[in-house]
């Protein structure tokens, strides 16, 4: 029969390995995406989870040893996951502000983007609703 030990050691090893493939996976993402709205996708969603992965195979570990449940892991990782989603809204938002330029393979028409020049037609004209 197989030992409790040897089961967690089984799943903090598959936590560490679906960490560093997520998290390499998301650097990937942003070194070789194209545009900032391209690139905010990698940190924001891949390697937050990679390294979600990663915390979560470390409060099981130590959680192990000590026999008691890390709660330090624990809250690093709610925070984690709280504030990530958070900054890679507010960098979103900020980079609409800015009206920095995108690729062209980027098909949505995002009314934040365009140049101004729709700004000075009449309500009706061009294509928006009143």
């Amino acid at each position: 029969m197989i030992g409790f030990y040897t089961v967690m050691e089984g799943v903090i090893a598959f936590f560490l390995i679906a960490g560093g493939v997520f998290a390499f996976i998301g650097s990937f993402g942003l070194a070789r995406l194209k545009d900032f709205f391209m690139r905010l996708h990698g940190p924001s969603k891949t390697s937050t989870l990679g390294v979600g992965c990663v915390l979560i195979a470390s409060m099981c570990y130590f959680s192990l040893i000590e026999g008691s449940l890390s709660l330090q892991g624990m809250l690093i990782t709610i925070f984690l996951f709280i504030t990530a989603p958070v900054s890679a809204h507010l960098l979103a938002k900020s980079a609409l502000h800015y009206k920095l330029a995108r690729d062209p393979r980027t098909l949505d028409d995002i009314e934040e983007l365009k140049d101004g020049e729709d700004d000075e037609k009449p309500n009706g004209e061009n294509g928006h609703l009143p």
